[in-house]
């Protein structure tokens, strides 16, 4: 087994599950996430030594295998004296576990890992309302069990577990969503790992894969970010060449109504309103959408903000899964394959212009880092976008904020977000964009608060003629990859 300290980051959700073994109750935890993300890993390793029964659900198998499945488990587990029969129900074999576990009740906490927990619950089986009655009749009346319920299957967990009416409604103590790593955590994988790399590659490895721990261990040492790019993702061997077509459907149910949002949401990086998603994306509208948005926003692959200065009708959606976007818009439409392929595309003007969005994405998940950069971690602030079309009867030019931070100390940060190569050079057409820029946003807000106009960029900004004067703060990509 993997000790804790053996994990890369992941130090609030370690807390969490830590906290669960000093409880005088039982406890019941949720554990979700996508797919590839370390959610197994994860439990295994916290728990490894008061793990005492640790079963996973067979994808796609009947209730008869799953029932024959558990039972061996049971076997090699707790190796009664007398032989088990295989229960004739999920009834039947949580009576066997909660029989075999009461022979020794007294040695300390107790964990019970049910993991791939969707893939029990086969037709007709049921398996939900078995759980229900183990956990309401037995388990919870032993303040030393903990049970840990863990899945990938997305809309499974969301609509029966966290969403549950039966049952199971307000029983979970604890629930863990595991999202993506952040660039700290990549980065001390990468290094634990042997791969040295600098931050503006594990920048560009981020820009096409996210933070998924099982993605990121497929890089091998000596190779640039560009190199593994070209060989996981435009290699028809590499694992990232086909796993779109199975993450989906992999995570949700009827995949393909999630699907219809996510390429929606791809073509319009800025984002989407609910009816923009209907009327320009051809999303069916009713419950279903609702229902869609609620999974893809719970399982990371979408966020939703509200443009400054507008109200809850005017929530926007977002796509923000990075290998989503990559693979949508370099792997899906890709006429080549093979060794070269990215190294060519990453010379090319759409690369330019995806790589400035998706460094965006990136800076947007890491708010918490660029509010210590600034120094503001303290005070509260709400962070959106800004968007100004100009109209014909007015003198205000058309603008656009990349990110803004309204902050509770009646000031705001206009941050402007640039991805490049080298140090940034502001030049006097690019510093009366700005000036202009923000006489707009004064002008167009109406705000009584103090303005500052921020830089972000990968490798700071030159501090030239331009640069004083119109720039307030600015900070580089190393704020981003500060722990928190």
């Amino acid at each position: 087994m993997n000790e804790p300290s053996k994990i890369v980051g992941r130090e609030a959700e370690i807390s969490v599950l830590k906290e669960a073994l000093k409880s005088d109750q039982a406890e019941l935890i949720a554990v979700y996430g996508r797919r590839r993300v370390g959610k197994t890993f994860l439990i295994r390793s916290v728990y490894s030594n008061q793990m005492v029964f640790d079963f996973t659900g067979v994808k796609d198998a009947s209730l008869s295998d799953q029932l024959k499945n558990f039972s061996r488990v049971l076997v090699s587990t707790f190796k009664p004296s007398s032989k088990l029969q295989v229960a004739k129900s999920w009834i039947d074999a949580f009576w066997q576990l909660a029989e075999l576990l009461e022979k020794d009740l007294n040695k300390g906490k107790k964990v019970i890992f049910l993991d791939e927990f969707p893939w029990l619950d086969t037709p007709r089986s049921k398996f939900l309302q078995a759980f229900d009655h183990f956990w309401n009749a037995w388990a919870s009346r032993f303040d030393h069990i903990i049970i840990v319920i863990c899945g990938s299957a997305a809309s499974w967990m969301i609509q029966n577990i966290l969403r549950n009416k039966g049952g199971l409604h307000n029983r979970l103590t604890r629930r863990i969503r595991l999202m993506p790593f952040s660039l700290y955590e990549t980065e001390r994988l990468l290094i634990k790992n042997g791969i040295n790399l600098d931050r503006y590659q594990i920048i560009e490895l981020y820009m096409a894969m996210g933070g998924i721990p099982q993605y990121l261990k497929e890089i091998k040492a000596g190779e640039s970010s560009t190199q593994a790019i070209d060989r996981l993702c435009f290699n028809k061997d590499g694992p990232l060449f086909y796993e779109f077509q199975e993450l989906y459907v992999a995570l949700f149910d009827r995949a393909d109504k999630h699907l219809e949002v996510v390429k929606a949401l791809a073509n319009k990086p800025s984002g989407l309103s609910r009816n923009e998603l209907i009327e320009i994306g051809g999303v069916k509208t009713g419950g279903t959408l609702t229902t869609v948005l609620d999974e893809l926003m719970e399982s990371g692959f979408i966020i939703d903000y509200f443009p400054f200065g507008k109200k809850h009708r005017d929530i926007i959606f977002k796509l923000s899964d990075e290998y989503s976007l990559f693979y949508l818009k370099f792997i899906e439409k890709s006429k080549s394959t093979g060794v070269g392929t990215w190294i060519s595309k990453s010379t090319s003007t759409s690369w330019m212009v995806w790589s400035a969005l998706a460094f965006e994405n990136i800076c947007i998940k890491h708010i918490p880092q660029i509010k210590k950069a600034l120094g503001i971690s303290g005070i509260y602030t709400e962070h959106s976008i800004w968007r100004y079309a100009s109209q014909s009867s007015s003198d205000l030019k058309g603008a656009q904020v990349d990110l803004l931070f309204d902050r509770n100390d009646k000031c705001i940060n206009l941050i402007e977000i640039k991805f490049s190569i080298k140090e940034f050079v502001i030049d006097k057409k690019y510093a009366e964009e700005l000036k202009q820029k923000r006489w707009t946003f004064l002008e167009n807000t109406k705000t009584k608060k103090s303005v500052f106009v921020t830089m972000l960029t990968t490798f700071g900004v030159k501090e030239n003629e331009y640069y004083v004067g119109k720039v307030q703060n600015q900070i580089n990509m190393d704020a981003l990859f500060e722990p928190l």
